[in-house]
């Protein structure tokens, strides 16, 4: 009953996707960015700003030192924001956003010596405009003994540099601010693709979590990178036919980045050809191999005539083999074996050559069937990567960490069109998780067959003035009068007109 006309309340309608839209309630709010955050939001702020802190206190670098102080304080004071009833959740993502992401970025763009990557992507670019090359050749690597000299990078990488190259000074000529605006966007398009209706939401929390506003910050090339992989998948995962030569060229692009992006090129043929045939799976990736190479010809045409600097900066300085060590010394298994010694880097190679090889026999034997499935074995083969490698550093795992994250989010975006995030009421939907999940299996199962409806079993259904009847009507009587349905009638006359038959 309603408190003040004293009529019932109106029962929930059933939406067209198929989610029962609760009834607005006096005094709540109905947008979900105007609402308090949740316990459990609140209590990863908390852990945020705990890890910012430890960086702040225990990281031997300066910069980083600089980003724990901002992130525990924006992460700080999201937690406390996120409880207030007025737009709580709003004013943590802010909070999140400014003190994690901006702030840092600003302070450390203007204010502190660049970091080592955004010195390496600078000269890159320059080297870029002037020898047609992002690589110094060896005749002069051997004069340099510091590891910034090397450019780990592939050409297209210099892109992000280009706007220092050209003059542009203060935050407009960092790299940084760059590499965030291209992360933001490609984590918004690839969760639109996959059906997220507040996907710039979802991507600038992504992006004020630490996994990636650390590295964002620091000018870090990693997330961009991330993000085309994550594109590719939304792409590829559509129940549509599949654009395979856009997703083809997303990893060429990824590819023509960072070779930390090549693993995901075997995963994602081996998706298609369990799933859409060998043919689909060759062309893709032939398109993408010949949309990275392109890119490497257009951008650095130097390369394809002196290849001597793309071996020397993009093979032996990764694994250890030139006269500058990399910085990426991580005390992760395979750098702490090759620490041991020729015969412990001996065997952190075998080991890497092993895993490789177990995640290639997945790939064949148990190939993956959609592309949340391609993301975890992508996943898990870049933690194998990153584990066992000779030189890493934790950073890397990022790839994991975010890709684990995109498939989350994929999944709730797939549960029959019902967005979590977007709902007013969000985690409320018919059915339980049993319901949810039995929804999202019929709709993955059901490709091309149109909506599908969660099942709502444990509720009554509400029909509109506009739909259908559940039952056809019975059979006319004698004289061409319609004859009612027996659901139509009450209990006791629809037992009774039945007993009259």
């Amino acid at each position: 009953m309603t408190a003040s006309s004293g009529r019932p309340a109106s029962a929930p309608a059933a939406g067209q996707s198929g989610q029962i839209v609760e009834p607005a309630v006096a005094g709540l709010p109905r947008r979900a960015g105007s609402r308090p955050a949740s316990w459990r939001a609140t209590a990863w702020y908390a852990a945020f700003a705990v890890y910012a802190g430890i960086v702040a206190v225990v990281s031997a670098a300066s910069y980083e030192r600089a980003w724990g102080a901002w992130a525990a304080c924006g992460y700080g004071a999201a937690a406390l924001a996120g409880r207030w009833r007025w737009h709580g959740r709003d004013l943590a993502l802010l909070a999140s956003l400014g003190g994690a992401l901006v702030a840092p970025l600003a302070w450390l763009a203007t204010r502190a010596r660049p970091t080592p990557d955004v010195q390496v992507v600078w000269r890159a670019a320059l080297l870029l405009l002037r020898h047609g090359t992002p690589y110094l050749p060896p005749s002069q690597l051997v004069h340099l003994s510091g590891p910034i000299a090397y450019n780990p990078y592939l050409p297209a990488m210099a892109l992000f540099g280009l706007p220092r190259a050209i003059g542009l000074t203060a935050l407009a000529g960092d790299t940084r601010p760059w590499l965030a605006v291209a992360t933001v966007g490609l984590f918004a398009l690839a969760l639109r693709i996959s059906g997220r209706r507040d996907a710039l939401r979802w991507s600038l929390l992504a992006v004020a979590s630490p996994v990636m506003a650390f590295p964002l910050a620091l000018g870090i090339t990693d997330p961009p990178v991330l993000g085309l992989v994550c594109v590719a998948l939304a792409v590829l995962s559509q129940t549509s036919p599949p654009r395979l030569w856009t997703a083809a060229v997303v990893i060429g692009v990824a590819c023509a980045l960072k070779a930390t992006a090549w693993p995901a090129l075997p995963v994602l043929t081996a998706m298609l050809a369990a799933r859409d045939g060998a043919r689909a799976a060759v062309r893709f990736a032939a398109a993408a191999v010949v949309a990275a190479a392109a890119l490497v010809a257009v951008f650095a045409p130097a390369v394809l005539a002196r290849p001597a600097g793309l071996m020397q900066n993009l093979v032996l300085f990764p694994l250890g083999l030139t006269k500058a060590q990399t910085p990426a010394a991580s005390p992760l298994p395979g750098h702490l074996l090759a620490m041991t010694g020729p015969v412990g880097d001996l065997a952190a190679i075998c080991l890497l050559i092993a895993a490789g090889l177990a995640v290639g026999a997945s790939l064949v034997l148990r190939p993956p069937a959609d592309g949340q499935a391609a993301a975890l074995r992508l996943a898990i083969g870049l933690s194998l990567l990153f584990a066992l490698s000779p030189a890493t550093r934790f950073g890397y795992f990022a790839y994991p960490i975010g890709l684990c994250g995109w498939v989350v989010l994929s999944r709730g975006a797939a549960l029959a069109g019902y967005d979590l995030a977007a709902s007013p009421w969000p985690g409320r939907m018919t059915g339980g998780l049993s319901g949810r999940l039995a929804a999202a299996r019929a709709a993955r199962a059901a490709r091309g067959a149109g909506p599908v409806r969660p099942a709502h079993s444990a509720l009554p259904a509400y029909p509109t003035a506009s739909s259908e009847p559940a039952y056809p009507s019975e059979p006319s009587l004698p004289g061409g009068a319609a004859r009612p349905a027996c659901h139509a009638l009450p209990g006791p006359l629809a037992r009774a007109d039945r007993a009259s038959d």
